[in-house]
């Protein structure tokens, strides 16, 4: 047997409309949107009386997907706080970008904050790091050669 793919990578938020308005600008879209419960969501993630919404997005190029999830019951555990970049566990998630400014300029309304700058890589990229809504950590890369 081998591994067939990789489906999505799941994150949890603290206001999914709000996280679904973020990856949206930023060129996701909606896949579909879910109430999430009962035995099965309590046997698959080892919670007794799991209750949550999902909202899946997907690149254009339907290839990369993100399972947002907000937790309504029982509720998230953690203060969300901002992690730096060197943290054991999940990292970040990087997306490729057109225009890295204008992706900037179209995120900041949505609470978008860049980590450290926009930095150049040589004649081949511009990448950043910021964060999204609920702490969570993206990378974004423009090529320029």
């Amino acid at each position: 047997m081998t591994l067939q793919r990789m489906d999505n990578v799941g994150i949890i938020v603290e206001d999914l409309d709000a996280a679904v308005a973020f990856f949206t600008e930023l060129g996701m879209e909606v896949e579909g949107r879910a109430q999430i419960e009962g035995l099965f969501a309590d046997q698959a993630v080892g919670i007794d009386g799991v209750r949550s919404e999902m909202a899946m997005m997907r690149t254009p190029d339907g290839h990369g997907k993100l399972e947002l999830a907000q937790y309504h019951a029982p509720a998230a555990v953690g203060d969300g706080s901002y992690a730096p970049p060197n943290t054991l566990g999940l990292h970040r998630v990087m997306f490729a970008v057109d225009d890295l400014d204008d992706t900037l300029a179209r995120l900041r309304p949505h609470g978008a904050e860049l980590v450290g700058e926009v930095a150049r890589y040589k004649d081949i990229y511009r990448l950043c790091y910021l964060r999204g809504p609920s702490g969570i950590l993206l990378a974004l890369a423009e090529q320029i050669g």
